[in-house]
């Protein structure tokens, strides 16, 4: 221990004297976080003021309309002059408080500011009078959010207040005040980062009034079954109002309420009518809470633009309340952040309920539930999801290729641009879907233009690691069979770059025009392919932009953190590929699964696995069910892009047989169904492959008839459930559901359809004691159980009205081309069955691989003889438990470095088990010099990481010790643990 203590002393020396930025330095006598709170009194009722604007990062306008203040003719919101005022304001009075929190918008605002704002600014940070609060890049949503882009926004945010302001600009407090229901990971992470506390505005209407009436709107959450307390727990705080101030006491300028009037000389004097009013309010809150704090938020949506409103009548409002006093009130007001009230309530010395659960599915009302953003933008959901693939292999390439990456013979690449967009997508109005149609274009500008400069760093870096210059191209259509190269060339390379720290399998589908090709990996191997038919449905589906008549599919391996090249070239003289035939086959089949059709209506009947000797009964199709349009007897909720309400529980099938046409080959069997004109699916089973593969296509959506549709695909088996469905949570720990009920209260189930749906991020199962069947998707998406065996997934949706929840339009894309056509979206689910304790071992690995999937690279012609065509970043694969979740280059000679264990506890008899990694012996070609730990949000040293201890009003039994690292250099995960480090590095 002590030689730990001494490694880490030297390197934290060593480091912050070799200029490394991002880590915490000490700022001289600063008076900041818990020692900078106002002085409160134990014998009243505290009641904290907490000015704040919630300033959404997209929503109704873009991110550039909402900076700059342009577009008032959609919403009057300006973010630059909120801080503006803010800071003029906050230099009047000491005792004033601001807290801010979307680092986005103030990272924009600082680089504007001269150097004396700067040290204005610099000194309210510093004596805790304007506090960052919670400090991601953005306030993320929790249902479509995958962990991994979650931790790179926080991260992103965290480092610019660490970079601007050391220590005090350090957040002790998460407040995710909008987003529309908690995900149990993310209270996980933002304790993991070192969040003393969390506070959010929206609950489930059932679940507030039952917290209510037993003083329960403050909790301890424990948000991880495999992680040993406290490492996960996060005291939890449930704000009285949403985020709004109380009726009667909203004093911006975009607000109606009185202000005070304290001239007793005028007619309209009010004072005495005010803090009447505010007292009852006061006093009916602290009904409702535990202690003798609670907290007010004083602002909302993009206030404060003229802050003079709000502080002049903050100022009276304390100054008249407080002087009750001497008449015997017991109330006393103070400006405060959330941070002071949260130090406050853990000077109380309290127990406080605890809570294991997660806070999905959301309703504000009983016909109301939140559940329709899970799916919403289906296109831009995996937009965002590829994008965070593109961003990872960026960034190990911008590591692994060294300084020459970024600046090299294709010119000038970054990461950066493509790390802030992805941050931004994780806005809960971005990704969610929930934002206005041309707000989602402008994030999906941002993503690809961040793509653009990563694939000149990637291009730097793959000429340097493999020695060729040569021009290299990336097709990024090839979902829909386009790519130019491909197409025309009768002779090219494919790099195969493997972002996991694992080998990986692909399949691979390029499209060409030959009718032959032989297909070789870099030892001159011959590899299986074979040339089919392109699809009728990829052909309608990419029009003009691509001409191939076939697909050359075949498998590739790739090493972990690595490259492999294959060499293709185009045979002549052979035959066309067979023609597709006209009916289904009655079985498909490998080594691994049987696939069996109904022939009488081309559908799957049932999947077994020849492995394990195992078969159910499968049957699926798709089905859209009627969008309420809110003229409905019992409300007049319409569906939209937030709320799911359908007008009732049964879906209507889109067809009861499917058209078919069929492949089948050694490489690859095919079975193509057409459901309908806008409705198609391919299953697909290739040779070696433990899943099938459903690639489904569903648009555009035909809404003549006037009628909204909300497009699932549903499952049915013979599996016996008993109501019971598992989905992950933002892509790790797995929560099992259960129709009609909730954990901690007595649901009284209004829609029985929208309120038992759940985001799936990665993947959902059912399951009983013999079969599992794992469904892995490749966006966020919503699903339920609705009957005992089924497991539906809800796919597209396209809506006639706005469901009244502020964005102001139906949800109803079109096509690319911006005319009446609706979009077209396609997607993959991946189905396995296995026996359910050993079905994580399947799926674990197999999420990860759709989330961080390989990248293709092509260039023209031969291989150049020089060339390296083969390149692992890593000494060895990595354990099968343990995956690289961050690979990113932090300074000239600095690495991030995430490790995590994949498994939670006691899901897996072979990976459940703290496993040991040895950082010194982890890449190839980078030597690692030295290493520290970090916090999760890598802006805290671990060593120095210190959080409050919450007390639980009812605990489990004691958690065993977890093992220690046997050296600094080898460290030991333990089941869901994710470890974070700074390498210091060079390059070999």
């Amino acid at each position: 221990m002590a030689a730990y203590q001494y490694t880490v002393v030297v390197l934290v020396f060593s480091l912050l004297q070799s200029g490394v930025s991002g880590f915490p330095t000490n700022i001289r006598n600063p008076v900041c976080g818990y020692e900078s709170c106002p002085a409160t009194d134990p014998s009243m009722l505290n009641v904290h003021l907490v000015p704040h604007t919630h300033d959404d990062v997209g929503w109704l306008k873009t991110v550039d309309q909402y900076y700059y203040g342009d577009r008032n003719d959609i919403q009057h919101a300006g973010v630059q002059y909120i801080l503006d005022s803010v800071v003029q304001e906050l230099q009047k009075d000491p005792a004033r408080r601001f807290i801010y929190v979307e680092s986005a918008f103030f990272y924009r605002w600082w680089r504007q500011q001269d150097q004396a704002t700067r040290r204005v600014v610099t000194q309210l940070v510093n004596e805790g009078r304007l506090e960052f609060i919670n400090g991601g890049w953005c306030m993320s949503d929790e249902a479509t959010t995958h962990y991994s882009a979650v931790i790179d926004q926080m991260t992103l945010g965290l480092r610019f207040l660490n970079d601007t302001f050391g220590a005090c600009g350090r957040p002790r407090v998460a407040w995710h005040i909008d987003p529309f229901g908690h995900a149990r990971e993310h209270a996980s992470i933002f304790a993991q980062m070192g969040y003393d506390g969390f506070f959010f505005g929206r609950l489930d209407y059932q679940d507030k009034s039952r917290r209510m009436k037993a003083k329960e709107l403050e909790l301890l959450w424990r948000a991880s079954e495999s992680l040993s307390p406290p490492m996960a727990d996060l005291f939890t705080g449930i704000l009285p109002n949403g985020y709004n101030p109380p009726d009667g006491f909203c004093w911006d300028q975009s607000c109606s309420d009185a202000p005070i009037r304290d001239d007793p000389n005028l007619e309209d004097f009010n004072v005495d009518e005010m803090v009447r009013k505010f007292l009852e309010t006061a006093h009916s809150q602290s009904k409702i809470y535990k202690t003798n704090h609670i907290i007010m938020t004083m602002g909302s949506d993009f206030q404060y633009e003229n802050a003079n409103l709000w502080y002049k009548n903050m100022d009276k409002l304390i100054r008249y309340v407080n002087g009750q006093q001497a008449a015997g009130s017991k109330v006393n007001v103070l400006y405060s952040t959330p941070s002071c009230y949260l130090q406050e309530l853990h000077r109380a010395n309290s127990t406080w309920a605890l809570k294991t659960d997660d806070f999905f599915p959301y309703a504000d009302d009983a016909h109301d539930f939140w559940t329709g953003y899970f799916t919403s933008r289906p296109a831009l959901k995996r937009y965002e999801r590829q994008s965070n693939s593109h961003l990872q292999t960026c960034n190990q390439l911008e590591v692994l290729g060294g300084p020459r990456s970024r600046s090299g013979p294709f010119g000038k690449g970054t990461s950066d641009t493509l790390r802030k967009a992805m941050a931004v997508a994780q806005h809960h109005d971005a990704v969610s879907g929930t934002e206005k149609q041309h707000v989602a274009y402008d994030y999906a500008r941002r993503l690809a233009s961040g793509w653009a400069y990563c694939k000149v760093l990637v291009r730097n870096s793959l000429a340097v690691l493999t020695g060729s210059d040569a021009p290299r191209s990336f097709c990024e259509n090839l979902n829909i069979s386009v790519c130019p190269l491909t197409e025309s060339s009768k002779m090219f390379t494919m790099n195969v770059y493997n972002p996991l720290a694992h080998p990986v399998s692909w399949s691979v589908r390029l499209p060409v025009n030959g009718s032959a090709y032989s297909v070789a990996d870099v030892q001159g191997k011959a590899v299986d392919s074979e040339v089919i038919p392109v699809p009728r449905a990829t052909k309608a589906l990419r029009g003009h932009r691509g001409w191939a008549l076939n697909e050359l599919v075949f498998q590739v391996e790739a090493p972990p953190l690595g490259y492999t090249t294959y060499s293709i070239s185009l045979l002549q003289n052979a035959p066309p590929p067979p023609p597709p035939r006209p009916k289904a086959p009655l079985t498909i089949q490998n080594k691994f699964l049987k696939v069996t059709f109904d022939p009488a209506t081309g559908l799957l009947s049932s999947l077994s696995n020849l492995e394990t000797q195992q078969s159910i009964k499968l049957s699926q199709n798709f089905y859209w069910y009627n969008a309420s349009a809110g003229n409905n007897e019992d409300s007049i909720q319409p569906s939209g892009a937030y709320i799911f309400r359908p007008n009732c529980s049964t879906p209507f099938t889109i067809s009861k047989t499917a058209k078919i046409q069929s492949v089948q080959n050694g490489v690859v069997q095919e079975v193509r169904q057409m459901f309908s004109p806008w409705v198609s699916q391919v299953v697909r089973l290739y040779a070696d492959s433990r899943e099938l593969e459903l690639e489904w296509t569903v648009g555009p959506v035909p809404i003549e008839d006037a009628l909204g549709k909300e497009v699932i695909t549903r499952l049915d088996t013979d599996i016996n459930t008993s109501g019971y469905f598992y989905t992950d949570s933002n892509g790790r720990e797995v929560l099992e559901r259960r129709r009609d009920y909730r954990p901690t209260w007595d649901l009284k189930q209004s829609e029985p359809i929208a309120g038992n749906y759940y985001p799936i991020n990665s993947r959902a199962y059912i399951k009983d004691k013999e079969s599992q069947l794992t469904v892995v998707t490749d966006r966020s998406q919503g699903g339920s159980s609705i009957v005992d065996g089924s497991l539906e997934i809800m796919l597209h949706r396209r809506l006639l009205y706005d469901d009244v929840r502020g964005v102001g339009e139906p949800l109803n894309e079109t096509s690319e081309a911006g005319g009446p056509e609706g979009l077209v979206v396609r997607g993959r689910l991946l189905l396995s069955l296995t026996p359910p304790d050993t079905a994580a071992d399947s799926h674990r690995p197999l999420a990860q691989a759709q989330v961080l999937q390989p990248l293709l690279s092509f260039q023209e012609g031969p291989a150049p003889a020089s060339a390296r065509l083969e390149f692992s970043g890593l000494q060895a694969a990595l354990p099968p438990a343990v995956h690289l979740l961050t690979v990113s280059q932090w300074d000239y000679d600095s690495v991030l470095l995430r490790l995590e264990h994949q498994y939670e506890s006691r899901e897996s008899k072979a990976y459940s088990q703290p496993v040991t990694v040895n950082l010194q012996k982890l890449f190839s070609t980078v030597e690692v010099m030295g290493v520290t730990e970090m916090s999760l949000g890598a802006n805290q040293w671990k060593s120095e990481m210190s959080r409050l201890v919450w007390r639980p009003s009812a605990d489990a039994a004691p958690q065993p010790k977890q093992p220690s690292d046997p050296s600094p250099w080898e460290i030991t995960l333990n089941p869901m643990e994710i470890r974070t480090f700074l390498l210091r590095v060079r390059q070999s």
